[in-house]
């Protein structure tokens, strides 16, 4: 076998966001202690430390780099680097590979961490009614077996040059082995801070533990308390009151307030975060490419980044393969606003006139609704009449998206190709909100996801894009850059992950009082 270090891997190019933030200290004046006070969105009454069940920041910030940690982790210049694993190493097709764990780590109960530990929190993925977002990462796994108490060996059934990074899923929490459904009622894990309180959709509060495998390296607060405040006009309020320290996903209707306030800093990254309009390729008439065709070019993507994300951007064109990935297609043809193509697809449907309902809530993404009314103006043009149905944000997730024909919904990108599609676009996968499946496409994914020449992964990659950009059933209008904002009063290294909100979710083990 190979040995892979812990930064051994291909640095992807979905990295790292480099703020230049004057007055913030660097980590080398980073100091213990304190209270990170959080306003977050992204919560829901029906929240649970399942790891199979996050989908927003609220439960993901609760869990990465606070109560749990993953095999693997994307640190925030964007290298792979070991969690709960110290290093790995494959056989030379990537298809078998052997994790070494750390050891010395214990659960919050007193627990040692070990080889089971690891073993039994994977297989709950692939579980008899699991809905989890990381089946699909699991389910490639043939073999599962523990080598010694701290090693184990996953045989995939396909080659994966990727898998490390996958380990890294947000959804792939450990747990102790004998106790998981304990653990996910009390929020028992390996990391940073244990469970004080949780009330689902409502506030978590956290506490650091005496000791840790990170100390001096991160979790410097001594306290967490992370608010639901889904509301993006109270949220910004309270940071602007200073009830909280931070907030996610700034109202850029209130940004010129903020930027005027002496003890706000807003900080921008960009990243992969995109924001979508699926539709069920299943139903009609969704199911004709056709009509998606036209719904294609009825949409004004430069618009929806002026206005509703004020600039805070770029447009795209159909697929999730954002500016921070190594295999981005910046040259693929844009899909520009064309009410004679869309009238022209509409056509070949054997249509004159579309009508379709699209549900959408701001919980989807910060003017989800506004975005809604500007589609429905600019496809009325081509005889596509769009109502917009306006559906409640509590709920938005389990009631909405994945369930109605056509709405608003986001996705932060992953850090790898084959992740993204992995999780959205694989035939059959959960999170596939689309049930979209191509055959050409579903071929190239395999085949790319298990080749190792550069030059070849990147031709197969950009022909997956040129495909969803043409026949796919999401219509992605904008990449979104991270625009979150924060007290003068907490500190952060000057780089700051961009593969999830809130410097990847992990704020808790990475930012300080200053």
């Amino acid at each position: 076998m190979s040995q892979i270090s812990r930064r051994g891997l291909l640095k992807s190019g979905a990295a790292a966001g480099v703020l230049a933030m004057t007055g913030l200290p660097l980590r080398a004046q980073a100091k213990k202690g304190g209270r990170l006070r959080a306003g977050l969105n992204g919560a829901n009454t029906s929240d649970s430390f399942d790891g199979r069940t996050h989908s927003d920041i609220f439960m993901i910030a609760c869990s990465l780099g606070a109560v749990f940690d993953c095999l693997t982790e994307v640190g925030a210049d964007g290298a792979l680097k070991g969690e709960l694993a110290e290093s790995w190493e494959a056989t030379p097709d990537a298809k078998t590979w052997t994790f070494n764990l750390r050891q010395g780590v214990t659960f919050h109960n007193g627990k040692p961490f070990g080889a089971d530990d690891v073993l039994e929190s994977l297989a709950m993925h692939t579980a008899e009614g699991s809905k989890s977002a990381a089946q699909p990462i699991v389910a490639a796994i043939s073999e599962m077996k523990k080598i010694t108490d701290h090693q184990v060996q996953f045989t995939l059934s396909a080659g994966n040059a990727d898998f490390p990074y996958l380990m890294s899923d947000y959804h792939i929490l450990m747990y102790p082995a004998g106790m998981i459904e304990e653990a996910i009622a009390k929020g028992i894990g390996t990391g940073l801070y244990e469970t004080v309180s949780f009330d689902p959709g409502v506030r978590f509060v956290g506490k650091r533990v005496a000791s840790h495998y990170k100390d001096g390296t991160a979790g410097w607060f001594d306290e967490l308390e992370y608010i639901a405040i889904n509301d993006s006009t109270a949220r910004m309020n309270a940071l602007m009151t200073g009830q909280v320290d931070t907030v996610n996903r700034i109202d850029f209707k209130t940004e010129p307030l903020m930027k005027a306030n002496p003890m706000i800093v807003i900080q921008e990254v960009t990243g992969n975060q995109h924001y979508t309009f699926p539709m069920l390729t299943k139903v009609a008439p969704f199911d004709d490419v056709n009509v998606r065709r036209a719904l294609k070019y009825g949409i004004n993507r430069q618009e929806l980044v002026d206005k509703i994300l004020q600039g805070h951007g770029l447009a795209a064109n159909d697929t999730p393969i954002g500016p921070a990935n190594q295999y981005y297609h910046k040259d693929i043809e844009p899909l520009t606003y064309d009410l004679d193509k869309a009238k022209f697809y509409l056509k070949e449907a054997g249509l004159t006139s579309l009508d379709v309902d699209l549900s959408v809530s701001d919980a989807a993404f910060n003017g989800a609704v506004d975005g809604a009314q500007l589609y429905q103006a600019s496809a009325k043009g081509a005889g596509i009449n769009i109502n917009v149905v306006q559906e409640p944000a509590d709920g938005y997730w389990s009631n909405v998206w994945l369930k109605k024909p056509f709405c608003a919904s986001y996705f932060s990108g992953r850090a790898t190709e084959d992740w993204m599609f992995a999780t959205a676009y694989e035939a059959g996968v959960p999170w596939n909100d689309t049930q979209w499946d191509h055959p050409r496409f579903q071929e190239l994914l395999l085949s790319a996801r298990a080749e190792l020449d550069t030059n070849k992964r990147r031709e197969q990659y950009h022909e997956m894009q040129q495909i969803l950009r043409d026949d796919g059933g999401a219509i992605i209008p904008m990449f979104a850059n991270y625009v979150q904002a924060l007290s003068t009063k907490i500190g952060h290294d000057e780089t700051v992950g961009n593969l999830w909100q809130m410097d990847n979710g992990r704020m808790a083990e990475r930012w300080w009082m200053a």
